[in-house]
């Protein structure tokens, strides 16, 4: 389908995703990992459309959340309650009971306090639930510093002492069940190493609480492999299946595992429409109609996106930066970005924005947020509609 068809029809800014791309990325991720039992559980932050998460359930996926919000829309998506990982250092009493209701398959442990919460909250309900410690191994990983989570001064996980006294605690514990432990090192990591050294961390405290009595069924490495946005060269699927598989292997100990980003980030653009071009003493603008509202991570974490001409180019290239509307200074999507000689009315996509585009998406200057489609083949339907002034303070009162 082309992008201008989908700009005249929806408008822009528009989301446009490919159906074709995620349903190879997770037949690849699956075959990967065919040769161990391993369990998906797709990091649903990442991108939370309704429709994406249908198309990654769909192939037995199961999801790995952080709210109660998350959890309803994978259960709406069709997702199986009993492959989904419950993670985040802070979960409220409603989003507890909500997931023990719908009997999931886990909740990833990030504090002493969180325990004896779980304990109270499962005992008042009558229940038994299993649990996972998750460990801060305290691993540097190249990454941005605000998707870096493995190091003890960020706010997740357990230190290792810690986690094994808390393993004492629940021992035999009426309504507690231990069965995994698991890590997550951070987000849009290139080098396997981290991960080889975070797992052999991992499966050598599993073996000291094995030891010591305690049933085991799993062990969470997370998620956190790159992708390219630039001119980063990933290692392959292939390649990080290898390194988690022989070092989990060993244990006998199913493999769970959250990607996000690598299984949606490239099935995704942000598309745009040029609303003006303005030249300064120091730069020359290209001002878009979508914003840092719409895709927050250049103007948050300095992120490279790939942008570029809908339009073929003539030959006559300038450097532009890429700004939105919104009235911040840091709107901005790319600087001095290589474009075709671009006018009112042109079309530009951001590409790479299939992870952490709409999902992180606001309604700051009050602006709506965009539309999302699907494609299909030579098909494409609307899988969220974009957001009207009406809906921008329908539940507000005064």
């Amino acid at each position: 389908v082309a992008l201008r068809k989908i700009a005249a029809e929806i408008g822009t800014p528009v989301y446009v995703y490919s159906k074709s791309f995620l349903r190879s990325r997770v037949a690849e991720l699956r075959d990967a990992f065919a040769s161990y039992p391993t369990q998906i559980c797709y990091a649903v932050k990442a991108n939370s459309n309704l429709s994406v998460l249908r198309e990654i359930f769909q192939a037995g996926t199961g999801a790995d959340i952080v709210s109660v919000g998350e959890l309803e829309r994978a259960l709406r998506a069709g997702v199986n309650p009993l492959q989904v990982v419950y993670s985040g250092v802070g979960k409220r009493d409603d989003e507890i009971l909500r997931a023990m209701d719908v009997g999931i398959l886990s909740f990833n442990v990030e504090s002493s306090a969180e325990i004896d919460n779980l304990a109270r909250l499962a005992k008042a309900r009558g229940k038994t639930i299993t649990i996972s410690l998750r460990l801060n191994p305290n691993i540097s990983v190249k990454t941005n510093p605000k998707i870096a989570t493995g190091l003890f001064s960020t706010k997740f996980g357990l230190v290792e002492d810690e986690a094994f006294e808390l393993a004492h605690r629940v021992k035999n514990h009426p309504h507690l069940q231990l069965r995994g432990v698991g890590c997550h090192l951070g987000s849009q990591i290139l080098d396997l190493s981290p991960m080889a050294e975070a797992a052999e961390k991992i499966v050598a405290f599993a073996r000291q609480l094995i030891d010591d009595g305690h049933k085991l069924e799993f062990i969470d490495m997370g998620g956190g492999l790159g992708i390219t946005y630039k001119d980063e060269v990933p290692p392959s699927i292939e390649a990080y299946a290898k390194v988690l598989i022989e070092i989990v292997k060993p244990t006998g100990l199913k493999l769970l595992i959250e990607p996000g980003r690598w299984l949606v980030g490239n099935c995704g653009v942000l598309l745009n429409t040029v609303m003006a071009t303005k030249k300064t003493p120091k730069k020359n603008f290209l001002i878009v109609d979508g914003a840092m509202n719409d895709l927050m991570r250049p103007a948050m974490y300095d992120a490279y996106h790939g942008i570029f001409p809908v339009k073929k180019s003539d030959g006559r290239e300038e450097l532009y930066d890429v700004v939105g509307p919104v009235c911040e200074t840091g709107d901005i999507f790319g600087e001095e970005r290589s474009l075709p000689h671009l006018s009112a009315g042109d079309l530009v996509y951001i590409r790479s924005a299939g992870a952490y585009g709409a999902s992180m998406a606001s309604n700051y200057n009050t602006r709506g947020r965009p539309a999302e489609v699907l494609v299909d083949g030579d098909r494409f339907q609307v899988v969220r509609k974009r957001e009207t002034l009406e809906d921008l303070w329908r539940d507000e009162q005064f």
